[in-house]
């Protein structure tokens, strides 16, 4: 079973940033064989995908409403992906979940997910 373990949400200004982490804790995992996302569900909404990284060669996609905003990289090294998120602003408050989607397997794996809360 492949485990990932988000954090780094909370609870933040308009304005503000905070930096979310997602990190593969299972052993054999191979991590740049992964094509990654971050999620978001707000309530009373449906899941919705925020951004996603290519396993290698890093190719990038924002959701428009956090182009300019948001960035997304990964640490291969690390088995850990990341969601920089800056100038936010509350309708960007949600549960944040972490993806992961195997390039060759195509199987899908969720982590348990972060809050992320923007109010002043």
């Amino acid at each position: 079973q492949v485990q990932l373990v988000e954090s780094g949400g909370g609870l933040v200004q308009p304005g503000g940033s905070l930096r979310l982490s997602c990190a593969c804790v299972t052993s054999g995992f191979t991590f740049s064989y992964y094509d990654m996302s971050w999620y978001r569900q707000a309530p009373g909404k449906e899941r919705e995908l925020v951004a996603g990284i290519a396993s290698t060669v890093g190719n990038t996609n924002y959701a428009d409403s956090v182009k300019g905003r948001f960035t997304i990289s990964r640490d291969n090294g690390k088995n850990t992906v990341y969601l920089q998120m800056n100038s936010l602003k509350p309708e960007d408050t949600a549960v944040y979940y972490c993806n992961a989607v195997g390039i060759y397997s195509r199987r899908r794996y969720w982590g348990q997910g972060t809050q992320v809360t923007v109010t002043s």
